[in-house]
């Protein structure tokens, strides 16, 4: 999708006669059914006209244009793009991003600056990461960018109202890889800019450039997918025994026929914590690419998706994605989908922000099994913990059904979390009353798994940190049972979980903004080493494992002794969606506890706030 296209001439023109925000307006409208904020409108005015007139004054007039070009499956807009030929015939394709910044300050990140934004100063991704990320991008997944006879691309940053100083900060040692590599040009570096556009494209004859990208299409090269397969396959970890094996050579035999196949098949693995559902979906994912195949990788959970896209970086983050990225999208478009944690499904992909003429009439599940030739889903039904989350073995059976699917199902027992218990995981399901077990009883002498009751949260914290200190990982979570704050002004987190003299902060929102040094973001507490600071919840810490994992387990759920019963406290609880959850309330509440207590590969400690859920648990023990 893009907004204009078409000979620079043209642009010129319309730029001349003040008519390209109009026309960029309408087109808007036209495509998502609401207008552009007046904030963009004045954007397009500022920066195309300045554009428009280094053009003329440059003599680019055979040249192909692009505004407002969306990166393909993602909601990204390229500013402008300005294709033609070199001296040697060769097409060639700049990226363009236009900025109105007049300054900019320092900030700790290794890509980011502050600049006033949005009305305030706020952290931004410096100019060259973010321009650089898009190219990035456009080679990775846009045909007319790689293969035999690709268009050359490059990109570049405009800064058409900054002045440069001695010193300045968005010239910085710390940037010089990325500038050197995607140029920033200012208003004093008109002449540069424009020497820099003639060398890669004096030979005009940009139209014919402009089409084929616009007939060319989306799909990951090769080169990609080899990127990504290659760093997950480097993980040691990532290791397949017994049953995942099943699945895994399941879902590459259906693969290799669904190419003939007139009925798409759909595989279901179930399992329990710790059965290796994220493992085998993750060798899938890189294998699959190794062998050339558009595989994606799809959760519900932005803590999960964001932190495996920090591992894999930023230029494979394309192939990883969230179960609402595909409305709208094309039949078949994707070889295999793979769904972790796919209790998370929702009944739709449409939520509060998303555009009246983009939203999808089918449901979620519908919009998954469509996209890709072999969708696959991990599950397991007793870790759904929000009201909205409808994703189970049925659901699932239950469109592939409608639709002729052939359906594979099968259920994991291979136990890699709580040191190869089963029995523990049973023990927790049977205490809790998920559902009967054989494991009435924990016996702390014949498990190896180490789990522990402890008496304050103070000491829960410092055991955590003590198997820190010699090399192990470890996370201290809650139930969400205290208020979420916001950062203070200077981005430090405030005390929000507090229990006596003991006071600590939840992870950080995620939407915080500012965070003061050494605090990670909330997609990133899992992975940076500074979230043993925080509290995680279950939001950010459902889908990720430790070695050893310590768990408060507030006041919202209770045993009680005289029904013989758990009991859900709506009072104790900060969660307002689960809390207007009404008759769920406590079948939710004890998904997500189940969940917190099950994160350890070597260990679980807890701590109690309630005395008689903490005697029940220890009656349940054999010491």
């Amino acid at each position: 999708m893009r907004l204009y296209s078409g000979s620079s001439k043209q642009f010129i023109e319309d730029a001349v006669r003040n008519q390209i925000a109009v026309k960029l307006s309408n087109a808007f409208f036209n495509y998502y059914r609401f207008n552009p904020s007046p904030g963009e409108k004045r954007s397009w005015v500022n920066s195309l006209s300045k554009i428009s007139g280094l053009l003329q004054n440059a003599e680019l007039l055979d040249h192909g244009v692009i505004l407002e070009f969306q990166l393909p499956q993602t909601s990204r807009r390229l500013d402008f793009l300005i294709c033609g030929k070199n001296q040697f015939k060769r097409a060639h394709t700049v990226i363009i991003e236009l900025k109105q910044w007049e300054e900019c300050k320092h900030a700790e990140g290794d890509r980011e600056v502050q600049t006033f934004v949005g009305g305030g100063l706020r952290e931004v991704l410096h100019p060259s990461a973010q321009v650089g990320g898009y190219e990035m991008y456009l080679r990775d997944t846009h045909t007319a960018f790689y293969g035999e006879d690709p268009i050359e691309l490059e990109a570049c940053s405009y800064l058409h109202n900054y002045h440069s100083f001695e010193g300045d900060v968005i010239f910085s040692d710390k940037f010089q890889s990325i500038l050197n590599r995607n140029p920033v040009f200012t208003a004093d570096d008109y002449d540069d800019f424009v020497e820099y556009l003639n060398t890669r494209m004096i030979a005009g004859d940009g139209l014919e450039v402009l089409r084929e990208i616009e007939e060319s299409e989306y799909r990951p090269s090769k080169k990609l997918m080899n990127h990504v397969g290659s760093i997950i396959k480097n993980k040691k970890e990532y290791v397949l025994l017994d049953d995942q094996l099943i699945v895994y050579d399941k879902v590459f035999s259906e693969v290799r026929k669904s190419f003939q196949s007139k009925n798409k098949s759909v595989i279901i693995a179930e399992g329990g914590p710790g059965t290796g559902k994220s493992i085998i979906a993750l060798n899938l994912m890189a294998d699959l690419l190794l062998e050339g195949y558009n595989s994606q990788y799809a959760t519900g959970s932005k803590a999960f998706t964001e932190t495996l896209r920090s591992i894999i970086g930023i230029r494979g983050s394309v192939q990883f994605k969230y179960f609402n990225s595909y409305i709208n999208s094309k039949n078949d478009e994707v070889d295999v989908l793979i769904c972790d944690e796919a209790h998370r499904l929702r009944e739709t992909s449409n939520n509060r922000f998303t555009p009246r003429d983009k939203r999808s009439d089918k449901r979620q599940i519908e919009e998954i099994i469509n996209v890709a030739r072999v969708p696959v889903f991990f599950i397991d039904n007793n870790q759904v913990v929000r009201p909205n989350e409808i994703g189970s073995i049925e659901h699932i059976r239950e469109y592939a059904e409608k639709t002729n699917c052939n359906i594979f199902q099968y259920k994991l027992d291979v136990q890699f979390r709580c040191s190869g218990s089963e029995g523990f995981v049973n023990w927790v399901d049977n205490t809790l009353c998920i559902h009967r077990t054989a494991n009435i009883m924990w016996s702390r002498k014949e498990e190896e798994f180490d789990f522990q009751i402890m008496d304050s949260p103070l000491e829960l914290e410092n055991a955590i940190k003590s198997k820190i200190d010699i090399g192990y990982t470890g996370r201290l979570t809650a139930g969400f049972c205290w208020k979420w704050s916001k950062p203070e002004n200077t981005g430090n987190l405030i005390n929000d979980v507090v229990i006596g003299d003991f006071q600590r902060p939840w992870n950080a929102r995620h939407d915080a903004r500012g965070l003061a040094k050494n605090i990670p973001k909330a997609s990133l507490w899992a992975h940076n080493p500074n979230g043993i600071n925080q509290i995680g919840c279950i939001y950010t810490a459902q889908g990720f494992e430790f070695d050893y994992v310590g768990v408060i387990v507030g006041n919202d759920l209770k045993y009680d002794f005289e029904k013989q019963m758990w009991i859900g406290i709506p009072e104790n609880l900060e969660d307002n969606v689960v809390k207007r959850s009404k008759g769920r309330l406590k079948t939710l509440l004890k998904n997500s506890y189940r969940v917190l207590l099950t994160r350890g590969m070597k260990g679980c400690y807890v701590y109690f706030m309630d005395k008689s859920t903490r005697d029940f648990v220890r009656s349940r023990i054999e010491f």
